[in-house]
């Protein structure tokens, strides 16, 4: 099974950038997306479909902000899904969609930006420790658990370009990547790090200084899955050749 995940900043601006070839190419079996900054009700029908796939997207309440959306190849018929975390103050915002299929728990999230100030870190932090009760919950009753999506959050030094400069800047803060580490502490595994402990590449560039094409970028973009399942892993891959976006997709390729 292929599970690709790509923050595409926003849903509408994507499909001018030969989007559904890209996804052709990556062929996945399941893509999450983040960022979609729409309602379904702004686009039409042909434009929210991807030939072959059935989906979900939860929208946030804002209009033209986060979103996710969750694409699954027809021929799995997997159709288990349900939306958030079960608390207003994030559910509003769009940031979760939960896939159920065989033993695990699928989880697409657009986690939370803490650089407008310490009132959305603080928001941040607790979407971390929300998510790590449910998890501790799912693994608790025997479930294997896949998180993907834009965590916001570069880990280590070795996952972003400039970390000292960066050190104080919300997504590399000390209490930020903490949570990382309690992740890893209940169970989970980063798999590209566990695959490629001293690998350097990222998944996102400002669009600033002309970032990408100098290589000053962020991983910010993750798989944790749960460690029974860690051997079951095939590769991951980032393509951070494929444009459209500030993100670049990620791919967890993995036996069913």
């Amino acid at each position: 099974m292929k599970i690709t995940t790509w923050n595409v900043n926003g849903f509408r601006a994507v499909l001018k950038k030969d989007f559904i070839n890209s996804v052709h190419s990556l062929a996945p079996d399941i893509l999450c997306l983040q960022e979609l900054k729409a309602k379904e009700e702004q686009l039409i029908a042909e434009d929210i479909l991807i030939p072959g796939y059935d989906y979900l997207w939860n929208s946030a309440t804002r209009p033209g902000y986060s979103g996710v959306g969750t694409y699954i190849k027809k021929s799995l018929n997997i159709n288990n899904h349900s939306t958030g975390l079960g608390v207003d103050e994030f559910d509003v915002e769009g940031r979760v969609i939960q896939t159920r299929f065989g033993n695990t728990v699928l989880f697409n999230i657009y986690f939370p930006n803490g650089q407008r100030g310490q009132e959305r870190v603080d928001y941040k932090l607790r979407f971390y420790a929300r998510l790590l009760d449910i998890c501790n919950e799912e693994h608790a009753k025997g479930r294997n658990i896949i998180i993907t999506g834009d965590f916001n959050t570069a880990h280590n030094e070795i996952d972003l370009a400039n970390p000292k400069e960066n050190s104080k800047i919300s997504g590399f803060l000390p209490e930020e990547r903490v949570w990382i580490d309690k992740f890893l502490e209940n169970g989970f595994s980063d798999a590209f790090r566990k695959m490629y402990p001293e690998k350097v590449q990222y998944t996102w560039w400002t669009y600033r200084v002309n970032a990408r094409a100098r290589g000053i970028g962020w991983r910010l973009d993750y798989f944790l899955i749960s460690n029974p399942i860690c051997d079951r892993v095939i590769d991951v891959t980032i393509f951070d050749q494929i444009q459209g976006s500030d993100h670049c997709p990620v791919t967890l390729e993995i036996m069913d």
